[in-house]
């Protein structure tokens, strides 16, 4: 029987159908094409993965940035030959990310773009040559130089070597010059003299001699105070009938001296019209009269010493009198510095809160620092003899100890809501802001610049301030010298050595 095989009818091909399905396609990925630059452009994240964090703004400068109100611009007058040109360039791509498009920057090459940079001159009245930035805001403006914003090591220009940048500090100069621009006018502290405070100015030189004038102890602070738009300003109490009323703050820096009744007045007269005080204090220094005016606050100086036995070897015990200092969470002037350490050198007493005053109403004392544990209040801090030095639970002060507070009369506590109120900072140690006590992380200077910005009024302005980058270096000791010489020139060729001599007696064998 004879099979018939049938072939079949081709498809017919629906090209309209085809041809639909590839526009659809196109028009699917043009679609996630665009989502995706979308999502790039504005919901993008930075890392900075460099060994000091170069560019990483501080939480400072974004808190500064967040309080813009109108446009920056920042005009950049740098030639390609200088030697901080790219810094300058990944610092200004970080500020404009934070300022979420607040600041426009123009780059200009005043070697190429002559004429542009001409009118620019003219307008801002530029009158030199050095590369530099120029910010303006809202009709004022101010310029930054380059010189400002580094430390250039030109020691080996003479060996035909170039330039070397040995710190970059071009944000602490960049948000300097924004906050005198926003704020325009500087806020001035009456710094108080006359009970032999630490001085801020510096000395006279001597023309009958070649050594230069002595520095101010706390030079350190000053030039950071200072750089957040704040003018220093001396004031001795003695000379004047009352606090200037350009001056709504005040510091007291450890005074050796007590207060005589007429500037212990003009003190309380200040405080009750709104006035804002720092006052660190000198545990070693008598001020019963300084003392007499905390007590009435509800804040009692403690006439003890914080001391804590620390371990220094396997068997070896030692006494130490610095205190490593605790900031708490629950203040506005610490909160952003919660669970950092600081060391409070040199001798710090307790001070005692006193609640009663606070149920009393019209008075709010919030701690700031506490002494991390182990540490103990001495009362008999003068003794010589070691067995005296030894916490009793009758006698010395147990933890937790405070070593700084704020007091804030008439004020809310809502940090929303902004009402004039009498403020004071008070720290039990006077020591840790001077310049030979300062450490390189600096956590003295943030918690003291968190204090003046709360006196100020300027609670955006509390936070970590940008860190100088240090240059780093490697010190050898003269075994470690010997040590890196028998790694460099036995150890190092002895190993692909060994390696070679294992190839060659595996393919001997």
């Amino acid at each position: 029987m004879e099979t018939v095989i049938v072939a079949e009818k081709p498809k017919k091909i629906h090209r309209f159908q085809i041809g639909l399905n590839v526009v659809v396609q196109i028009g699917l990925l043009i679609f996630l094409a665009l989502m995706v630059n979308y999502l790039g452009f504005e919901h993008y994240r930075r890392w900075d993965f460099s060994r000091d964090q170069k560019y990483a703004l501080s939480d400072k400068t974004k808190r500064m940035l967040d309080s813009l109100k109108g446009k920056l611009r920042i005009t950049v007058f740098f030639s390609p030959n200088t030697p901080i040109t790219n810094d300058v360039q990944g610092l200004l791509t970080e500020y404009q990310y934070a300022a979420k498009g607040k600041i426009d920057v123009e780059q200009i090459d005043p070697e190429r773009s002559f004429s542009r940079a001409k009118e620019l001159f003219d307008k801002y009245k530029v009158v030199t040559d050095e590369s530099m930035l120029v910010l303006d805001y809202e009709g004022r403006n101010k310029t930054v130089k380059a010189s400002e914003m580094a430390e250039v090591d030109q020691s080996g220009m003479a060996m035909g070597e170039g330039p070397r940048v040995t710190t970059f500090k071009g944000e602490q100069a960049i948000s300097g010059a924004i906050i005198d621009l926003t704020e325009g006018k500087k806020n001035v502290i009456g710094y108080v003299l006359g009970h032999k405070e630490p001085p801020i100015a510096e000395a006279a030189p001597n023309l009958m001699t070649v050594e230069r004038a002595p520095a101010s102890p706390i030079s350190v602070l000053k030039t950071f105070i200072e750089n957040e738009n704040i003018k220093l300003q001396e004031l001795n109490l003695f000379n004047v009938d009352a606090i200037a009323a350009e001056m709504k703050t005040i510091m007291i820096v450890g005074p050796q001296y007590d207060f005589s009744d007429r500037e212990m007045q003009l003190l309380r007269d200040f405080w009750n019209k709104q006035g804002r005080i720092l006052l660190l204090l000198d545990p070693s220094a008598k001020t019963p009269k300084l003392d007499a005016f905390l007590a009435e606050l509800g804040v009692r100086v403690n006439d003890d010493r914080l001391m804590a036995m620390v371990r220094t070897g396997i068997e070896e015990i030692a006494r130490v009198r610095d205190v490593i200092g605790r900031f708490l969470p629950d203040s506005a002037i610490t909160k952003r510095l919660a669970d950092v350490r600081a060391p409070f050198l040199g001798g710090t007493c307790s001070l005692t809160l006193d609640s009663q005053r606070v149920q009393a109403g019209g008075v709010q004392l919030q701690p700031l620092v506490q002494a991390e544990k182990g540490y103990w209040g001495e009362v008999d801090y003068n003794s010589d003899d070691p067995a005296k030095l030894q916490f009793e639970q009758n006698r010395d002060h147990a933890a937790p100890l405070t070593i700084a507070v704020s007091i804030e009369k008439g004020g809310s506590g809502d940090e929303r809501v902004r009402v004039n109120s009498s403020r004071m900072v008070v720290v039990s140690n006077a020591l840790f802001v001077q310049d030979n006590a300062l450490t390189q992380d600096q956590q003295a200077l943030d918690f003291i610049s968190g204090s003046i910005n709360w006196l100020m009024s300027r609670e955006q302005m509390i936070g970590i301030a940008p860190k100088v980058p240090k240059t780093l270096t490697f010190s050898l000791d003269q075994t470690a010298l010997r040590n890196l010489r028998w790694i460099v020139l036995v150890l190092m060729p002895l190993v692909p050595a060994l390696i070679g001599s294992a190839v060659w007696w595996k393919r001997r064998a």
